[in-house]
């Protein structure tokens, strides 16, 4: 396997840290989750039951991991902890940098007695400045503070929110391409290293093409209400079985073989409608045009179409439909995860692929303090074993 070798401690709760670990155990690494005797608030979320085994929001973020509990507030705790952190390659933590410091478990409490560690910390608004300990959700930190709300949902809208995860799923992969590196960086020095990961960063730089144009010219276009769209051609168009395509031009060399496969052919012939068309009156004109010809097809007829034409396009799909897609199904964007009571149940994968290197769940989420006994007789400690969920 490819991280196979590498020891992962975490303790971190919701998605972006327990995230960046589990894609860290589907490749190989050996994940040890630190939870508090509450656990982590995601087990809540459709609690596993002999009735319905297999939490899928608990197990997209922790399976393949070892569990165990520790109460870090109390002597021992912290000293089974650094137990621990002594065999780590890496500490991955979301906790607010106020209680790490107030626990002596932030990185420059840490730094000087474990050299080798990898330290990854995962936070809101990062580790300086006078916010740095704000509670975030990747509602906040990610969508909201970021500008990427803004600019996705359009003035003339009520603002709406994110998908749960969204952000989060993001800052793990941004916290995991860190983490990686530092590994590697450990390999030519003998060091360990803090990485710092935070929402806000990563929702930046997730909008980095707007954020680009905004820094260097004071200005970005963003979403607009649909009378101020720059394009007639370019977004999404009902058809006539009331679905919606998404048609994304790459450039005016798109425009004329889209026009005639929308049976507007004739219009390439007046001057006002040559690409690129810049007067607004011109594609507010074009518009119902455009609408209407779509409107007169069925999705099938309007995919097909785009296809012909090599025009970049999607259907607007489902949740349902894409579980279904055989495009999806060949990508790889589904697993199969043990519910950890003999059965299993399909959940996402995570996004890369090995050819040729079988990746995938390597077991179930644990149960609350399932390996504690096992994970800490490791490191010399003997314990009463936490009670694990029922």
């Amino acid at each position: 396997m490819l991280l196979q070798g590498l020891k992962v401690v975490e303790m971190s709760t919701w998605v972006a840290g327990p995230g960046c670990a589990m894609i860290m155990a589907e490749w190989g690494a050996d994940v040890i989750k630190v939870e508090s005797p509450e656990g982590d608030a995601t087990r809540r979320f459709y609690p596993d039951t002999p009735e319905s085994p297999g939490n899928p929001i608990f197990s997209m973020e922790n399976r393949g991991k070892r569990g165990v509990v520790l109460d870090v507030a109390t002597p021992g705790g912290r000293e089974a902890l650094m137990e621990l952190l002594k065999s780590a390659d890496i500490f991955v933590t979301n906790l607010r940098p106020g209680a790490l410091k107030r626990a002596r478990i932030d990185y420059e409490s840490l730094k000087d007695g474990l050299p080798r560690l990898i330290y990854a910390s995962v936070t809101g608004f990062g580790l300086e400045g006078a916010e740095a300990d704000l509670p975030a959700f990747d509602l906040t930190g990610f969508w909201t503070r970021t500008g990427v709300a803004a600019a996705t949902i359009p003035p003339d809208q009520e603002p709406f929110t994110c998908r749960p995860g969204f952000g989060d799923h993001a800052t793990a992969l941004a916290t995991l391409s860190g983490v990686l590196a530092a590994v590697i960086e450990r390999g030519r020095t003998g060091r360990g290293r803090l990485v710092e990961a935070s929402l806000i960063r990563a929702g930046v730089y997730a909008l980095a093409w707007d954020w680009a144009v905004q820094l260097r010219y004071g200005q970005a276009v963003t979403a607009q209400p649909r009378s101020q769209r720059p394009s007639a051609v370019a977004g999404f168009f009902r058809t006539a079985d009331e679905r919606w395509v998404c048609v994304a031009p790459r450039g005016p060399k798109c425009f004329p073989a889209l026009l005639e496969g929308l049976g507007l052919g004739d219009l390439l012939h007046q001057p006002k409608f040559a690409p690129p068309i810049a007067d607004m009156e011109t594609v507010r004109e074009l518009r119902p045009l455009v609408e209407a010809a779509f409107a007169r097809m069925t999705l099938a007829e309007a995919t097909a179409m785009l296809s012909r034409a090599d025009v970049i396009h999607a259907p607007l799909a489902s949740l349902p439909e894409v579980a279904q897609d055989p495009q999806a199904r060949a990508a790889g964007c589904f697993v199969v995860s043990p519910d950890g009571r003999g059965g299993s149940f399909e959940a996402p994968a995570t996004p890369i692929r090995f050819p040729g290197l079988a990746i995938g769940p390597r077991g179930p989420a644990p149960g609350l303090g399932e390996h504690t006994r096992e994970v800490l007789a490791e490191v010399g400690i003997v314990a009463e074993p936490a009670p694990a969920e029922a």
